[in-house]
């Protein structure tokens, strides 16, 4: 038998044109669909560039990872905006149990560490966002102001499907909403959200040595979090302009 089958380029021009209240990628005469075979238009036309440009980029073999811009397109038109309820529900839940409220109860040098670099997003979130978090030490649950997480729930459901796309995997990659929304409202670049999810990691590296596999898994997060966070600048400028302030 011959090898796994691949998908390979089958257009010669990528071209990107207004349609409706969007733009839409044509591949030749073909208007570009999701996998599911629903119309794909990209609401600005800096995200319609973006994603024909990785189009454009693909040689004979299609190389889906090379494509991460149009893997979220799709992922907003087939799976968020139908369930946005939902998701922007699951989103909300970090809320509740958000990383920067569980801080280590020792070593000492580990939780002053914490609290030097997640009380100000904490502050932050309390006096931006209206939803002071209380903060405790280990693992075990701390109950949150249902009006805090009432509105940080507000924040996720004024955003567009597009935004909440991106917002997702700056919210479930380092497990924390207000990291998240820190990122969405140009607080944070993903890059410091990201280092700052990892104090706990870094902590056990210095101590224990690096691990090549955790260290390649975290950069691997990293390049997603850079990804939803172009994905926010090609939605709405640089830093983000079209959340709710």
């Amino acid at each position: 038998m011959s090898g796994e089958w691949k998908a390979r380029r089958f257009w010669t021009t990528t071209a990107v044109e207004p349609v409706g209240d969007g733009w839409q990628l044509r591949l030749d005469d073909r208007a570009l669909r999701t996998p599911g075979k629903l119309p794909l238009v990209l609401p600005t036309q800096a995200l319609a560039q973006a994603v024909a440009a990785e189009w454009e980029a693909q040689q004979d073999v299609i190389a889906p990872a090379t494509m991460p811009l149009t893997r979220a397109a799709n992922s907003a038109v087939e799976r968020v905006a139908p369930q946005f309820a939902q998701v922007a529900g699951m989103l909300a839940e970090y809320g509740g149990t958000d990383l920067l409220c569980y801080r280590a109860a020792h070593p000492a040098e580990l939780a002053a560490q914490q609290a030097a670099q997640w009380d100000p997003l904490l502050d932050w979130a309390a006096q931006e966002l209206g939803a002071a978090l209380r903060v405790t030490q280990g693992v075990i649950p701390v109950a949150q102001d249902p009006g805090a997480l009432a509105r940080l729930r507000a924040r996720l459901d004024a955003l567009s499907p597009w935004q909440l796309t991106a917002v997702h995997d700056l919210v479930t990659i380092p497990g924390s909403l207000v990291l998240g929304l820190a990122v969405l409202h140009g607080r944070l670049d993903a890059a410091a959200a990201h280092a700052l999810s990892r104090l706990d990691d870094e902590h056990q590296a210095a101590l224990w040595g690096r691990d090549p596999e955790a260290d390649a898994a975290a950069a691997a997060r990293l390049d997603a979090m850079l990804v939803a966070k172009r994905l926010l600048g090609l939605l709405c400028g640089d830093p983000p302009a079209c959340h709710n302030a």
